[in-house]
């Protein structure tokens, strides 16, 4: 599966962002991304990298950092072959590259492990300015 990010930009204090990860190809077991759940990740120059949010395939349960729980919406649309990440009051803390990837099977849903994902896209910058 070969992942591909957009969206970012330069925006300032309490401004919206929506970033998209356009998915193609197979896995090497033959599956599309629509298969698999999905997750958002987010690295800051400095810092290791750190889970945002992530999404069952079906798009029924979704889970979110607490630093961005309320602000952020993910969702995905599989006919499309693309998940969405809606970026609602952005602080400056959330100045990151941010980057797209899909959970491997049999990990937990819920799981904020970057270990856990693969096909890693190649990331969108985001920056807000005060």
């Amino acid at each position: 599966v070969q992942l591909q990010a957009s969206g970012g930009g330069l925006v300032q204090a309490g401004d919206s962002l929506r970033l998209s990860c356009a998915g193609s190809g197979r896995s090497n077991v033959g599956y599309g991304m629509d298969y698999y759940g999905m997750g958002w990740f987010r690295q800051a120059p400095g810092r290791e990298r750190e889970f945002v949010s992530s999404i069952t395939r079906s798009g029924d349960s979704a889970y979110y950092a607490d630093s961005v729980r309320g602000r952020f919406t993910i969702s995905r649309d599989n006919a499309k072959n693309t998940v969405y990440l809606q970026m609602n009051g952005m602080k400056p803390d959330d100045t990151a590259v941010y980057y797209c990837a899909v959970r491997k099977e049999g990990s937990y849903p819920w799981t904020t492990l970057p270990f856990d994902y693969r096909y890693w896209g190649q990331g969108t910058q985001v920056t807000v300015s005060s």
